[in-house]
């Protein structure tokens, strides 16, 4: 269940709003590369509560699973803020046409630790952003 809590930057720091402009091409999309072929990235993300992944920006069709229940809010680019609740095992797909992303982040609101395994198809209508380690998220 996705609930839109604001719209048009509505609530949005300007640290917010400088780290979006600064992680606009940032390819790292989970905590932690757990393997990549020519095929596929796989990554984790786990985040305690309060705990938030930075801003990235997906270009390569993708999918997520939720390893744990729980509750995020996520700021997209284009100034929404939505918060979001997952069932465990619950599984979503995106796709991107040409020049298409999502640029968003990621932050646990829930009273447990949030899990997500996140797998990137490499081949596609868009080139895979490098992972450049100065723009992945703090260690």
């Amino acid at each position: 269940m996705s609930e839109i809590t604001g719209s048009g930057f509505e609530g949005w720091s300007p640290a917010l709003r400088a780290e979006f402009e600064a992680c606009a091409f940032n390819g790292h999309v989970g905590q932690r590369l757990l393997t990549e072929t020519g095929r596929v990235r796989v990554w984790e993300i786990r985040l305690a509560p309060g705990e938030r992944l930075p801003a990235h920006r997906h270009v390569l069709d993708y999918f997520w699973t939720a390893v744990t229940p729980g509750r995020s809010r996520q700021h997209t680019a284009d100034g929404v803020t939505r918060e979001v609740t997952y069932a465990q095992g619950e599984t979503r797909h995106l796709t991107f046409g040409p020049g298409e992303f999502l640029l968003h982040d990621l932050e646990n609101i829930g009273p447990a630790p949030l899990v997500f395994t996140t797998v990137e198809f490499m081949r596609g209508p868009n080139t895979p952003l490098p992972l450049i380690p100065s723009a992945g998220p703090p260690a």
